[in-house]
């Protein structure tokens, strides 16, 4: 029987859904942080549970064929990234089975993946970067430890643009010197919790923001004195959270210098971002993801198209020029309010947004007798409630075109559409968050 602080022998046969090693010992499955597939370990059990065990990596008996030196220094603290160990020819295989497992378990959909959208570089692509800061014996700005919400420091993370490590520097060089507070999360007590970072991938443009649990910053102009003499720095914002949550941003900003806003270029559209704007962090395989969904809309420029959870416009506007309409709902009003202005950027008449829920927007287009042709689907991790589900179905689109950032409630998602009539024709994925577990699937629906 196992028993924690047995230090086992192992081998690892697979990846679990969250990237850690799995082995089996006497029939029970083990998983271990930091080992890879194919490789013998000695695992030392931290914790067991009924049906599983967890081990911490001790020593790699006998390496796998994919393992590869780590070349970040954090890889075994830091919970960033889950693959620093392997090869990427292994990371795509292991994400590629992790979309059509997600397909075959969860939806009982027995469909391969047509595409697999493999990353022009697994380093620097990261256009945002949000540092949660805390106090631990010493300031800490970085990120979390796996499982944790202990802080690692972190310098340069090779995830993101050299620039965003100089900016850290400056201002974890003003927090000592002028000595302001760091926010703790167990007492609610202290300032600064976190330093979020976004850059324009085309403009190069940098708006820095630190969110606060205040309504003001001591030392700010020297702060922005400093920020100010970095040329790509078009910005600089205070984000007010006072929440006890662990929500990074709150809802009210307010700018120290420069413009409330940066802006990017993505698919040929000019976009403002704003702290509160959604935009994917990765923008080559971004454009590569709307240009499949692009192609799976099958527009020919007679089309009505609903774009549910549209956020600041991005995929519905890069579909513009090629239909009749597009329709945006989304239900946080800054982003419909930049979704607004990024279609008067680019001089596109025929888009229009709403702040409203799904159910609203079903009500509203059916008051107005619109009968969408195309649903664009793009909500957050958890998926689409069942309630909008059923609301999709019955406005009866011939194509629903479902974005996703977890195959898991992807899968589900898709087979509560099957049970409306809806079948799964083409489904591809796109890595766009390299050396994380993470990948992103764009689906084909198809009205039978």
């Amino acid at each position: 029987m196992l028993k924690k602080n047995d230090d086992i022998e192992l081998y690892i046969d697979a990846f679990s859904s969250e990237g850690s090693g799995i082995g089996r010992f006497e029939g029970m499955a083990v998983f271990v942080d930091g080992a890879a597939a194919g490789d013998t370990v000695t695992a030392h059990i931290i914790k067991v549970k009924p049906n599983y065990a967890v081990g911490k990596l001790v020593k790699v008996l006998n390496p796998s064929k994919d393992r590869i030196a780590p070349d970040c220094p954090l890889t075994a603290t830091c919970g960033g990234c889950a693959f620093r160990h392997i090869s990427y020819e292994a990371e795509v295989k292991m994400k590629r089975e992790k979309v059509e497992n997600a397909f075959k378990r969860i939806g009982g959909i027995e469909k391969d993946l047509d595409c697999f959208i493999e990353a022009e570089s697994p380093v620097g692509y990261r256009n945002k970067a949000q540092y949660p800061v805390g106090f631990d014996r010493e300031l800490k700005i970085g990120f979390y430890a796996l499982h944790t919400h202990r802080i690692v420091n972190c310098e340069n993370c090779l995830l993101q643009p050299e620039a965003f490590a100089d900016i850290v520097a400056v201002i974890r060089k003003w927090i000592a010197e002028f000595g302001v507070s760091v926010y703790d999360g167990e007492t609610g007590d202290g300032l600064i919790r976190h330093i979020y970072i976004r850059q324009g991938s085309v403009t190069k443009e940098i708006m820095v923001c630190l969110v606060i649990n205040g309504d003001e910053i001591p030392s700010e102009k020297q702060l922005v004195e400093r920020l100010s003499g970095f040329a790509d720095i078009k910005s600089i914002v205070l984000n007010i959270n006072k929440k006890d949550s662990n929500v990074i941003l709150g809802d009210v900003c307010r700018t120290l210098y420069g413009s409330d806003y940066i802006y990017d270029e993505l698919c040929g559209v000019k976009i403002r971002l704003s702290p509160l704007s959604f935009y994917q962090i990765n923008h080559a395989q971004a454009e590569k993801l709307y240009e499949k969904a692009g192609e799976y809309a099958g527009l020919d420029g007679s089309e009505t198209v609903v774009d549910m959870y549209c956020g600041a416009g991005t995929i519905g506007l890069s579909m513009a020029k090629n239909a009749k309409k597009i329709i945006g709902v989304e239900i946080v009003e800054p982003a419909v309010e930049d979704a607004k202005v990024n279609a008067e950027l680019n001089g596109i008449e025929n888009a229009e947004f709403y702040c409203m829920d799904a159910a609203e927007a079903a009500q509203m287009l059916s008051e107005k007798e619109i009968k969408p042709d195309v649903v664009i689907l793009d909500p957050p991790r958890k998926g689409c409630a069942e309630s909008l589900v059923k609301t999709v179905s019955e406005m009866s689109p011939d194509r629903i075109v479902y974005v996703s950032c977890d195959p898991a409630t992807l899968a589900r998602d898709c087979k509560r559409f099957s049970e409306f009539g809806y079948k799964v024709e083409k489904l591809t994925a796109v890595d766009l968050f390299p050396r994380t577990v993470h990948v992103e699937t764009v689906v084909l629906m198809i009205n039978k």
